[in-house]
């Protein structure tokens, strides 16, 4: 596969800088839908259920950021399609953007870490460039390839069925922070980033997981990457002391594309208690959860587990690799 790539990947971040903040981005044709009130959960120390830009976990090959000008962008679709379509950044620009409330997630997050956020994008759905270029019979993979020459492999159904698989070219109302994929990047809901989320995007090769393989599934992840359902404990913290009577536990949980419906709490070797789930800001989006403990003198350890449609996550102790890490997550209070 040839790729044009320095013209782009060699650009200046003065030149960079100057052609983002040019950028006037059109209208939506769809917008998201409107967030409940109440999807925060009032608690101190909570996560934000809106992750700020500047806040959104980062996980990239690249030693430096690829600089890339939009005027001189394209996005090549070819491979096993019936008629390849080229795209320029005017075109992308011109066409129907929607909306969209997207949460994504790094496969090397541990069992609660933080590299997970959740934030507004607006793109292209790729569904309708797909549509353009016909891919034939056969086919199920698409290996997208950055600015920089990192490749992920995304299973062809989540980019034609309809999920909000998006060539994003904003997150929260402004063009993309040139360190999250400006000027345009794949956000597709569901799957973790590694098969996913190519930033700086600049190919799309229709083809077969047969035939094909990306940057980590060379380096022994697996090929394809659905979203595990997990949950997080925010609030308290571990370690904490907390005085004994009413102690409010909350946190996070997610099963993008599927979605959360309960979130239960275990204290020490307890029943599993089931907690106040925050209003629900779409099945794409993860969920805050909310829990009155009644605490009692002494240590004690919290756990937490999720339920989507199809049951409670697995407590089975897995390492991230080859495809994500599962299990509890829990800490450790000191109630005085």
């Amino acid at each position: 596969m040839t790729l044009a790539l320095g013209r782009s990947a060699g650009t200046s971040g003065r030149v960079t800088q100057a052609a983002r903040a040019d950028v006037r981005l059109p209208a939506p044709s769809s917008t998201a839908a409107p967030v409940p009130a109440g999807v925060q959960v009032r608690a101190a120390g909570m996560t934000p259920w809106a992750t700020p830009p500047d806040a959104f976990y980062r996980i990239d090959t690249a030693l430096v950021v690829p600089q890339v000008d939009p005027s001189t962008w394209q996005l090549r679709v070819h491979g096993l399609v019936e008629q390849e379509v080229t795209l320029t950044w005017d075109e992308l620009l011109a066409s129907p953007l929607e909306e969209a409330w997207v949460t994504l997630c790094c496969v090397s997050n541990p069992v609660g870490g933080d590299l997970v956020g959740n934030q507004r994008w607006l793109g292209l759905p790729v569904r309708r460039l797909l549509a353009r270029a016909r891919p034939t019979a056969g086919a199920d993979m698409v290996l997208s390839t950055s600015a920089d020459g990192w490749t992920a492999s995304t299973p062809l159904t989540a980019l034609t069925d309809d999920r909000a698989a998006l060539l994003a070219v904003a997150m929260d109302g402004a063009p993309l922070p040139v360190e999250h994929g400006f000027p345009v990047r794949l956000v597709v809901p569901g799957l973790y980033g590694y098969v996913s989320a190519t930033k700086w995007v600049v190919d799309l090769e229709v083809t077969r997981f047969a035939d094909a393989t990306a940057y980590w599934t060379d380096r022994g992840w697996s090929a394809q990457g659905p979203v595990k359902t997990q949950s997080r404990i925010d609030v308290p913290r571990e370690g904490a002391l907390v005085p004994a009577g009413d102690v409010t536990v909350a946190g996070v949980a997610w099963a993008q594309h599927r979605g959360v419906t309960g979130v239960q709490v275990r204290v020490d070797d307890g029943p599993w208690h089931d907690t106040t789930l925050a209003d629900d800001g779409g099945i794409d989006t993860w969920r805050q959860w909310s829990w009155t403990w009644a605490a009692e003198r002494g240590d004690h350890v919290l756990r937490v587990r999720a339920s989507d449609p199809s049951g409670p996550q697995t407590g089975a102790v897995q390492d991230v690799v080859p495809d994500g890490a599962t299990g509890y997550d829990e800490l450790r209070v000191s109630v005085t």
